[in-house]
């Protein structure tokens, strides 16, 4: 035994059908609407991006208590962008205090601040 639709009704099922499909195509593509691992994603590359932002002027600070500034950001510039991180790295300015390891965005977003700063 199958069951029978009343005739009036299975338009209605298809037109809730496609308005739903329509709906969450429009609200995923135009809406902001994501799925929880994209939010995961964007949440921890905000995450990661503030915390660079907080530490950059904190290895700024520390590549200027080093001394002779003016000196080494001339030879900063000098060089490619991976040898500035590396450089950074080496140097401990990246290495925030508490920490034994030097944050490579942190290195990164340093070296940009150092080569724009006026000594």
């Amino acid at each position: 035994m199958t069951m029978q639709l009343p005739s009036n009704l299975k338009p209605t099922l298809w037109g809730a059908a496609l308005g739903a499909g329509l709906l969450a195509l429009v609200g995923f593509t135009f809406g902001g609407w994501m799925t929880a691992g994209t939010a995961e994603r964007t949440a921890e590359q905000r995450a990661s991006n503030a915390v660079v932002a907080a530490l950059a002027p904190i290895c700024l600070t520390q590549f200027q208590v080093a001394g002779d500034t003016t000196t080494k950001q001339e030879e900063l510039k000098k060089i490619s962008t991976y040898e500035r991180e590396s450089l950074i790295e080496k140097a401990g300015w990246a290495t925030m205090p508490g920490s034994t390891n030097a944050n490579p965005g942190v290195a990164r977003a340093c070296a940009d601040l150092i080569s724009k700063a006026k000594f």
